[in-house]
């Protein structure tokens, strides 16, 4: 027992290498990196804080990561926080009178930022000045204080929810898109290697294909097969061994897990393929709105299985081919219509 207990708490302290800590060992996002390897290059050699940049994209792929890569790069501080977490102007103002030169402030989640708070950062973000008002009523007057120059780096998934004035000073902004089943089957072996399992690449590329081109997702899977390799009786995570283990968690050959699959299943059964409401749809998956249109819906849209349409959301040919489905009531042809609508 304290053995297994060891050998868990080892594979612990491995799990938190898992992030890369440079650009040379982050995997994927190609464009992305060859950027930041210029933005990053010119600032050092200028001895100047990095501009403001907006990392925007999917959750789980890498925009928190890429953050600490900038400040480890730079060989600055960086202090992360999430936008919900700003709750009064005194919080962000805190915050910003305690950074030190060219230090990176990370704000996750920033569309969720109150407006209160986000005006704070105007001033601050253009000319590196904190208003402060000193007074009630009246009598109340604005006080400039100087800060030191930093970067703001901020991160999110609904980069249309960002208002136009923070949006504008942003001088970086760069979208990371889903990965590639080879991409993700590189960071599985990478992580396996950090972690100590033995896996082949037919074993990683099984295991990539089926992570919603996501690397939180894959790394995630990567370890439950490797819980149930252990349980098993396997040495190395082969492509069949990984496809019983992913099997049994019910993700299946495109990566569907079950809730995808019962978004698709209601829009068709319930709704006859639609077109159907995001909140009605909600509503009959018994899961958040929110968790449908960030981290189901993206996915299911880029992979082919769903469309949106001015009406709703429609299943198309791919999501009854996928689940067996015979089409009933519409045809082939009555679905291209609504989904060019």
């Amino acid at each position: 027992m304290l053995k297994e207990q060891e050998q868990e708490d080892e594979f612990r302290k491995a799990e938190e290498n898992v992030r890369p800590r440079s650009l040379d060992d982050f995997i994927g996002q190609d464009q992305v990196r060859a950027q930041l390897r210029v933005f990053l290059g010119a600032a050092k050699k200028l001895g100047k804080s990095l501009d403001h940049t907006i990392f925007y994209g999917n959750p789980g792929l890498g925009k928190t990561t890429l953050a600490q890569i900038m400040a480890a790069e730079l060989g600055v501080n960086i202090t992360t926080i999430t936008g919900p977490m700003l709750e009064r102007p005194g919080d962000l103002a805190s915050i910003l009178t305690n950074l030190q030169r060219n230090d990176i402030l990370f704000i996750d989640e920033i569309h969720r930022m109150p407006i209160a708070v986000e005006e704070v950062l105007y001033p601050a973000m253009e000319d590196f000045k904190l208003d402060i008002v000193v007074g009630q009523g009246p009598a109340a007057s604005t006080v400039r204080m100087p800060l030191d120059r930093f970067t703001l780096v901020g991160a999110t998934t609904r980069l249309g929810l960002v208002s136009g004035p923070l949006r504008s000073r942003f001088g970086i902004d760069l979208h990371l898109d889903f990965y590639t089943p080879e991409d993700l089957a590189r960071i599985v072996i990478r992580s396996a290697s950090i972690l100590g399992v033995s896996i082949d690449e037919e074993g990683a590329l099984e295991i990539g294909r089926r992570s919603r081109g996501t690397p939180r997702i894959a790394n995630r899977h990567l370890r439950r097969v490797r819980d149930y390799a252990l349980q098993d009786g396997a040495g190395t995570i082969t492509r069949e061994v990984a496809d019983r283990a992913l099997s049994c968690m019910n993700v299946d050959e495109a990566g569907l897990d079950q809730m995808d699959r019962r978004i698709l299943s209601v829009i068709i059964n319930n709704y006859e393929g639609g077109p159907v409401g995001l909140k009605t749809l909600a509503v009959a998956c018994s899961e958040d709105v929110r968790a449908i249109e960030d981290v189901y819906e993206p996915y299911l849209i880029q992979q082919g299985f769903l469309k949106r349409t001015s009406k709703g959301r429609v299943a198309t040919v791919k999501s009854y081919h996928h689940l067996k489905i015979q089409m009933k009531g519409k045809t082939v042809q009555q679905l291209g219509l609504l989904d060019n609508k």
